[in-house]
């Protein structure tokens, strides 16, 4: 037992140097040398645990795609919060998936080694969330949440487009991926996407009802983006 559970350390250590060295040089830069020495493991332990650089990339990405998978099918609400409160589903899950970017190296370089061409990764993380932005908008849609003339593939685009940017500026600057500047942007969105009568009710810094490991903020605590004045920082505050 004990054995095991220092072997699982170390491929854990192992995951995350890897994760690392990716994340700073590129995964076609990147050596199992470069790897061994940051994890102070020789090259031998490594490849006890890893055949190769590219066998430790895929465990890098593995875990990217469980992160994703957490957040895109995880909510406490399930199918029916989707159905009830999709918008809010979606800000909350940007949040969370923003704050893993920022907060985790290993789902980091993960999305990163998905879109590096010195890999030619199979997995594609950006359009996984890509199409699960567009079932969600779609449920907002049917539920009446969309604003007059929104159309659900353009909304769903420009909150696509804006994820994959910050993920990638984040990836050198953590600002872009934090949850001042994810708030600052929804913000700034959901009056544009929202129905009046749904924009009362959505928290643009989200409800904190997160799954992620140490993500999330106090339910509560947030501002409504359409709140009454004294009750947050709502976009569509009343002056009294």
């Amino acid at each position: 037992m004990v054995k095991q559970e220092r072997a699982a350390r170390t491929r854990e250590t192992l995951v995350r140097c890897a994760a690392e060295v990716f994340s700073e040089e590129g995964f076609g830069t990147a050596s199992i040398a470069m790897i061994s020495k940051r994890a102070g493991v020789s090259a031998g332990g490594l490849h006890f645990h890893f055949e190769s650089k590219t066998a430790l990339a895929g465990a890098v990405e593995g875990r990217a795609v469980e992160a994703l998978r957490r957040i895109t099918s995880g909510r406490p609400g399930g199918a029916a919060e989707l159905a009830a409160n999709a918008l809010q589903v979606l800000v909350d899950s940007t949040h969370e998936l923003m704050a893993l970017l920022a907060e985790d190296v290993v789902v980091r370089a993960g999305f990163g080694l998905c879109a590096d061409v010195s890999r030619g990764s199979g997995v594609d993380l950006r359009r996984q969330w890509q199409v699960w932005v567009d079932e969600v908008v779609r449920s907002a849609a049917c539920g009446g949440a969309l604003a007059e003339g929104v159309l659900p593939k353009d909304a769903a685009n420009a909150v696509v487009a804006s994820m994959v940017g910050l993920e990638v500026l984040g990836a050198e600057e953590r600002d872009w991926v934090s949850r001042e500047t994810l708030t600052r942007f929804w913000t700034l969105m959901l009056p544009r996407l929202a129905t009046q009568g749904a924009l009362g009710g959505l928290v643009a810094e989200g409800t904190g009802r997160w799954v992620g490991r140490g993500v999330g903020v106090e339910p509560g605590g947030g501002s409504g983006v359409g709140a009454e004045s004294g009750g947050g920082s709502g976009v569509g505050a009343g002056a009294g």
